[in-house]
């Protein structure tokens, strides 16, 4: 398997040198130059999260890592899971499902793809005798996941920036609090758009990229793509039978997984995209047009975002895999914030995707219905999800599975307003809000970032 850039311009690579890049020379991501048809035969519907997940991202990286070890590192990340089942199902009744991706040591999807990323960052740059630098703009679960992964490697140093007071407090917390000397935390004065926008003008500065040995870990990472997709397929395998998905939709990377899934064999015959007020998504969706609007704070803050890094993956599917068309359809989007994707292109959209958003007072009814219906407390970003799953629907015969992104009580506030109850923070977490913090504010400036970087940086010391 080889790895292109979504522009064209940069060179392929295989598997371990994309996981290293992350984002490609041209500014672009990349994909696999094929998509390997999923071979889960011999696999018995009692086969564990781990055995599933070994045969779905093994033609991702097959050739480049030997397999005893995969399964070994593959077995150790989900081994740090507080469920047996990784990321079980729950009957919410009348055909609707809850994927909880919660169960990780920072209680939000996120750790599904970066407890193995992590590891794999390691084995490979341990193996290659060198060190990097991980820079990751958060909205605010990616950021703790990646440290939670990263925390005590000594390949690694880890740089989250994450929006000044943009974030909940569990979530700021789970990233500050951590007291390794590889991990160090920017709160930037701006949104989330800005930290992305950040570490992206870091990655087009080869030199410096070069210098501190610049990763990312980041949902433009493919490593991160690749390990999200196992959990649709063990969902699907789960119900038995071709299932829809709705997804609480920000950075678009987590949808665009079940997009692969998709297309590599499970029957998923719809995805739904729930978002908040920052609707850049749905109004995507119903128009063709992507057209920016401004960010907006939300009660569900790690989908106030506005650029959605990943959705240049679908769209280089939907240019035909034309890098240089989808290279100057994204300058016409950075230069002017609205890119018409064509009529056509939408169509071909519209055969699997649909969209719904939700403003704060209807994600707060949502997180009250689920509750008064199931006794089941939601966070913010599902009751986005299953708001959109419960509006977009097509098939009432078919299972819906709302994916539960994280835990209620990394946001017990907007839970308790919905319900009254006040999610608790599980018992290892329990001392979270007591902990010393460390990390330093900085204004939303590409110098004053590569300068903090130069300083903490052990490869750029």
């Amino acid at each position: 398997m080889r790895y292109v850039s979504t522009r064209g311009a940069a060179p392929s690579l295989g598997f371990t040198d994309v996981l290293l890049r992350g984002l490609a020379d041209d500014g672009g991501l990349y994909v696999p130059d094929r998509r390997p048809t999923q071979d889960l035969a011999g696999l018995d519907s009692g086969a564990s999260y781990v055995d599933v997940a070994v045969r779905v991202m093994w033609p991702y990286v097959a050739g480049t890592i030997d397999r005893d070890a995969f399964e070994a590192i593959v077995t150790e990340a989900y081994a740090t899971f507080r469920d047996p089942a990784v990321v079980p199902l729950r009957d919410l009744g009348d055909g609707h499902w809850l994927a909880e991706l919660f169960h990780g040591p920072t209680l939000a999807f996120k750790d599904v793809a970066l407890q193995l990323v992590g590891r794999l960052f390691d084995h490979e740059l341990t193996r290659r005798g060198e060190r990097a630098t991980i820079v990751v703009a958060t909205s605010g679960d990616t950021g703790s996941a990646a440290i939670e992964g990263c925390r005590g490697r000594s390949s690694l140093d880890i740089v989250v920036l994450h929006p000044h007071g943009r974030v909940s407090d569990v979530q700021r917390r789970q990233m500050t609090t951590v007291d390794e000397p590889n991990v160090h935390n920017i709160a930037v004065e701006g949104t989330f758009d800005d930290c992305q926008a950040l570490v992206k003008a870091l990655f087009a500065d080869h030199a410096f990229r070069d210098r501190v040995g610049l990763s990312a870990m980041n949902s433009i990472n493919w490593a991160r793509v690749m390990a999200q997709i196992v959990y649709y397929v063990t969902a699907q395998r789960t119900l038995g039978g071709p299932a829809a998905f709705s997804v609480p939709t920000g950075n678009f990377g987590n949808i665009l997984a079940g997009w692969f899934a998709r297309t590599t064999g499970t029957p998923i015959p719809q995805l739904v995209m729930g978002s908040n007020s920052n609707d850049i998504l749905t109004r995507w969706a119903a128009t063709g047009v992507m057209e920016t609007t401004g960010v907006h704070p939300t009660i569900s803050p790690s989908m106030d975002i506005q650029v959605s890094s990943n959705v240049e993956r679908l769209l280089y599917e939907l240019y035909e895999r034309d890098g240089r068309a989808v290279a100057d359809a994204m300058a016409t989007f950075a230069d002017s914030g609205r890119l018409d994707v064509g009529v056509d292109r939408m169509a071909q959209m519209a055969e699997v995707f649909d969209a719904a958003a939700f403003d704060d007072d209807a994600t707060r009814a949502e997180i009250r219905r689920t509750h008064d219906a199931t006794g089941v407390l939601i966070d913010p970003h599902t009751a986005v999800g299953l708001a959109a799953a419960r509006r977009c629907r097509r098939d009432p015969g078919l299972p819906m599975v709302t994916l539960a992104t994280a835990h209620p009580a990394k946001f017990p506030d907007a839970v308790e307003a919905a319900t009254g109850v006040r999610p608790p923070l599980p018992d290892f977490l329990d001392d979270l809000l007591e902990r010393n913090e460390r990390f330093d504010v900085l204004a939303n400036d590409l110098e004053a970032v590569r300068a903090h970087i130069l300083t903490h940086s052990n490869v750029g010391a």
